[in-house]
């Protein structure tokens, strides 16, 4: 019979969130003082670690990994377990990665990492640090979530990895974010505390001067905003990117970015300086390209010589994620098992603490080991002195085992070792070595006992510790080399007193054979002459600081500046030379780059389409940006900016179809969507205008304006309807 138990509402509702609270803290959120691992992180590597993927051993698929994480030690989903995967491997999101990718982890741009049947992973040699001693006894195992098998509360961490790696995370409440930092610094600095456990906070920046990012940058942070952090646990530091300075002939420069702030998006950080340019907000600089490969490399152009590096770069740094803030919340779960905001120093301490007590449960797991050994090695020592004897009794006697207890005072496990012994052990030559090894265990034995007696010697051992890490990465190594340089905080320069960049008026000529060139000033069509064969295609009259977009029939995108095109009084140079334009494909669209957020209209051969900003049009890069998707016989035969409200479409079945530019969805890129379906028949034109004004078109000499528009303004996709009588056979509008 079920019984009902009548609560008050508010505090059933209390009790519930509070569980629900407490076992996001302690169970996802906070990281662990010790091992500055979350659960997550933990049962990964410990699964792992059970599956012997060591750093001298094959890869296996991340997909097994997270597999057994999954079944045997998270009840969670399996992405969130792949994500944890990722992070760790990602040398760009942590300082001393703890597992070592084989495949695609994403990158620096922001792309995601290949789907885990793709990915192979093992443990790296730092990883191996964590488990030290794992088997001896120096932590405490509990039931995993199905009570069928143990897994660690706590990995014994040689490393102080939660200072090393940092973390981050929001639980109910609270939230954590640690910034990675120096692991020879960190070593420097406990072998300063086990010295001196007095050691005022403020000296401890002596070692540790700051965050050290695995993305390196420059900390631009006041040395007392960053003790005043350290020491109450709270606070934030600025990070900067790294830059320096390529001159060029003629007194002109580059600026060259190899170093981008902790934890920023490249491809984000590229479109936000790309829309800051085209909105006119960035008049110093003149061109971004990214020629990263392996490594980072952003390249600025100065709009003018004149402008000064610091200038341009200051610009910059006001309005974009070239200069940001990392805060620094030191939120964890102490030894006490609390949530606990705790200063730099006490992280350090209870670290120091942690490995003192795995230090001392070591020593005492090896010691009863030794006592063991030592008991049977006294018995197999009798049985060496008494041979004899022994042999006798084992020959004759019904009961051996109980005579030989019983005769020599052995024990059983004594009297059961001597049993076990086979015959070839019998010579001269294992009892010596049986003596041996009884002197050393005993030497062992009683260090081990003056080891857990001594203070100064346990502190011996912990620094004898640290600084055989600290050699191992220490500054001449790859991996412990400090990668975040440290600076003053930047003097404020005004950017009110610079000149204004100058504009001038220029023309852009592009040929029927793709020669493009730049000429200053607005030039007639008409005056301006080609090789001979050629004849002109695109002339746009622009202005100097305004970049051209360029759309090709195979759907990519590309943009030029003005003082990146070839001047003078020549031909100019192949298109193919400044933009990597396939040699089946041709420029449909050539024009100014609007200034203001426009949307552009494409539509492919199969009818399809769709709305693009100018934002997502824009390209870094002289590859280009693939905007809509197109196969082997597809191709865009219509690209233009959406200045009208309604478009006009007429295929080569002759069914004339207008659609309101609302009804047509925006994209970032892809296929489009359908609007205007064909049955062996494809797209012949496309017009942009107002339906209130009428269709315009020509009709031999004769431009005639078809008012009455109801019979075919429809919704995209429909077929639409037989054009007006003396509609040009050729389905064109303009005749």
């Amino acid at each position: 019979m079920t019984s009902i138990t009548p609560i008050e509402f508010n505090q059933a509702l209390s009790e519930r969130y509070l569980a629900y609270a407490l076992s996001t803290i302690m169970s996802r959120a906070l990281p662990d003082v010790r091992d500055g691992l979350k659960p997550v992180h933990r049962r990964l590597l410990y699964a792992m670690y059970e599956l012997k993927l060591n750093p001298n051993s094959s890869f296996k698929k991340c997909a097994r990994v997270v597999g057994d994480v999954m079944g045997k030690f998270h009840p969670h989903g399996d992405a969130s377990i792949y994500d944890a995967l990722v992070r760790l491997a990602q040398d760009f999101s942590v300082r001393y990665p703890l597992i070592d990718g084989q495949g695609n982890f994403g990158n620096i741009d922001g792309d995601n990492a290949a789907a885990m049947r793709y990915t192979e992973a093992r443990l790296t040699d730092i990883a191996t640090l964590l488990f030290q001693s794992i088997d001896a006894d120096t932590v405490d195992f509990v039931p995993t979530y199905d009570t069928e098998g143990m897994e660690p509360s706590v990995f014994p961490a040689s490393f102080p990895n939660l200072l090393a790696n940092g973390s981050s995370g929001i639980a109910v409440g609270m939230a954590t974010n640690i910034p990675p930092h120096n692991l020879f610094e960190l070593c420097q600095a406990m072998i300063a505390l086990i010295d001196a456990p007095e050691i005022p906070d403020e000296d401890l920046l002596k070692y540790i001067p700051g965050p050290d990012f695995p993305t390196g940058g420059v900390l631009v942070e006041s040395s007392e905003n960053i003790a005043k952090a350290y020491l109450t646990g709270r606070g934030s530091f600025r990070l900067r990117a790294h830059y320096t300075k390529e001159d060029l002939k003629g007194g002109n420069y580059r600026i060259i970015i190899d170093q981008i702030p902790y934890q920023v998006q490249k491809s984000k950080l590229l479109e936000k300086i790309a829309d800051l340019l085209q909105q006119k907000k960035l008049p110093l600089l003149g061109n971004i390209m990214d020629e990263s490969s392996e490594d980072l490399r952003i390249v600025l152009e100065p709009k003018s010589r004149n402008v000064t590096p610091e200038h341009l770069m200051e610009s910059l740094f006001k309005q974009t994620d070239l200069d940001i803030r990392i805060s620094l919340n030191m939120n964890v779960l102490s030894l006490s098992g609390k949530p606990e905001i705790l200063s730099l120093k006490s992280v350090l301490m209870q670290f120091i603490q942690h490995r003192t007590q795995v230090l001392r449960r070591s020593a005492q797991f090896r010691l009863k080991h030794i006592e063991e050994r030592l008991h049977l090695l006294k018995g197999l020592l009798i049985a060496y002195l008494n041979l004899d004897e022994v042999i006798s009794i084992i020959r004759e006697s019904d009961d051996p085992k109980v005579e030989l207890i019983k005769r020599f005072d052995l024990s059983d496990s004594q009297a059961e070792a001597i049993l076990n012994m086979r015959l070839r052990s019998l010579r001269k030559l294992n009892e010596i070595e049986i003596q041996k090894e009884h002197s050393a265990l005993e030497q062992e034995q009683k260090n081990l006992q003056d080891l857990l007696a001594s203070e100064a010697q346990q502190k011996k051992y912990l620094k004898k510790e640290f600084t055989s890490l600290s050699k191992t990465y220490g500054p001449e190594t790859l991996l412990g080399k400090r990668r975040t340089l440290m600076s003053t905080p930047p003097e404020s320069i005004d950017l009110n007193v610079l000149e204004p960049v100058e504009i001038e008026p220029v023309t852009i000529v592009c040929s029927a054979k793709g020669w493009v060139r730049g000429l200053k000033g607005h030039v007639n069509a008409h005056d301006i002459k080609y090789k001979e064969g050629d004849e002109g295609r695109f002339v746009i009259h622009s202005q100097s600081h305004l970049k051209i977009l360029l759309f090709t029939k195979k759907g990519k995108s590309f943009t030029l500046s003005f003082d990146k095109l070839p001047t003078g009084r020549g031909q100019g140079d192949p298109l193919r030379l400044l933009i990597d334009l396939a040699p089946d494909d041709d420029i449909l669209y050539f024009g100014d780059l609007p200034q203001e957020e426009t949307a552009f209209l494409l539509i492919n051969n199969k009818g399809r389409g769709f709305q693009i900003n100018t934002k997502h049009l824009v390209a870094q890069t002289k590859q280009g940006k693939h905007i809509m998707t197109c196969a082997h016989d597809e191709y865009v035969f219509f690209c233009a900016p959406i200045t009208q409200p309604h478009v006009a479409l007429i295929g080569t079945h002759r069914k004339l179809l207008i659609v309101d530019t609302k009804d047509i969805p925006h994209f970032a890129k892809g296929q489009g969507v359908s609007l205007q379906k064909y049955k062996d028949a494809e797209p012949s034109d496309a017009l942009l205008f107002d339906a209130a004004n009428g269709l315009t078109y020509r009709r031999g000499l004769q431009i005639v304006c078809e008012k009455n528009l109801h019979p075919w303004m429809a919704k995209r996709g429909s077929v639409g309807k037989l054009a007006p009588l003396g509609f040009p056979r050729n389905n064109r509008f303009e005749g």
